[in-house]
């Protein structure tokens, strides 16, 4: 049970997500990836079934970007972590 554990920690995501820390509790605080505070400190925790609903919903996301806006051969692939403004 220990190696899967239910609960992730907000640096287990971002390491599943290859991805920092601040990034994940961003996408926490907005409400995209939910999660659950606990204690007074207030140590955040995402269940796995949660991230893996959560990456569902990006990879669809991100088909319905690809059939929004094709691919031209012709642009510049955006470097990584950018985003192209057409």
């Amino acid at each position: 049970m220990a190696d899967d554990p239910r609960f992730l920690t907000l640096a287990d995501v971002a390491e599943v997500l290859n991805t920092s820390g601040a990034q994940v509790y961003a996408l926490v605080r907005r409400g995209e990836l939910p999660a659950i505070k606990i204690g007074g400190r207030g140590q955040w925790r995402v269940e796995r079934v949660q991230l893996e609903e959560f990456i569902q919903r990006m990879y669809a996301d991100t088909r319905a970007f690809v059939d929004e806006h094709p691919f031209v051969e012709a642009e510049a692939a955006p470097a990584e972590g950018e985003s192209s403004h057409h």
